[in-house]
């Protein structure tokens, strides 16, 4: 659901369509967040050619821990439990990754804590970053191109997660599906969305 109106997925077509299609191939139905972008389908377009780029020379889990920082403080359960999900299903058992969102610093390794400190600080005042908090990741061993990584990783979910809430998208059901404890820890603004998640209708043969 959200506070706009979108194309349901059984009126979708041309773009809109196509960006549905890409949304579920990779979700496995229609998310919320493609259906907030339905009136513009060419900014989705884009928001993904910003992605790829921005992951390109990221380590995935290193991606996923930042991500997960950012969208903490930006409060955005949505992509909290969307990038949550990932870590616990790739990277950490439930109890590893419940642990790591209270305290990463005794979690993780220092350099990794330091990415995520850094990602905080960009989500929640990116002018008050200062020389020392770059010199300290450079001391973990982060090139400068790495630091600029996370920085853009960072902006690019501000962007994201603050178009999803400022239209009220709310996270797909699927997103919820974990531990208690977890779900809890992860939805840090809006609730989870009640409706089930919806598909597209099978295409009509071209003959």
């Amino acid at each position: 659901m959200a506070f706009i109106s979108t194309v349901p997925p059984a009126e979708a077509t041309g773009e809109v369509r196509a960006m549905y299609e890409r949304s579920q191939a990779r979700m496995g139905y229609v998310p919320n967040y493609a259906k907030a972008f339905s009136l513009r389908p060419a900014v989705m377009a884009g928001w993904e050619a910003l992605l790829t780029s921005v992951r390109a020379s990221l380590d995935p889990r290193r991606y996923e821990l930042v991500t997960l920082a950012a969208a903490r403080v930006l409060r955005s359960s949505y992509c909290a439990l969307a990038h949550g999900r990932i870590l616990r299903e790739r990277f950490y058992s439930g109890s590893e990754l419940a642990a790591i969102v209270d305290d990463p610093v005794e979690r993780l390794t220092p350099a990794e804590s330091a990415l995520m400190a850094f990602a905080e600080q960009v989500a929640r005042d990116a002018s008050r970053i200062t020389a020392d908090d770059v010199q300290r990741l450079r001391d973990h061993g982060l090139s400068d191109a790495e630091i600029f990584d996370v920085a853009a990783a960072v902006a690019a979910r501000c962007f994201f997660a603050k178009v999803l809430d400022g239209v009220g998208a709310e996270a797909d059901p699927p997103l919820g599906e974990l531990e208690d404890g977890l779900r809890e820890r992860l939805t840090v603004g809006r609730t989870i969305a009640t409706a089930a998640a919806e598909r597209l209708p099978a295409s009509e043969p071209d003959f």
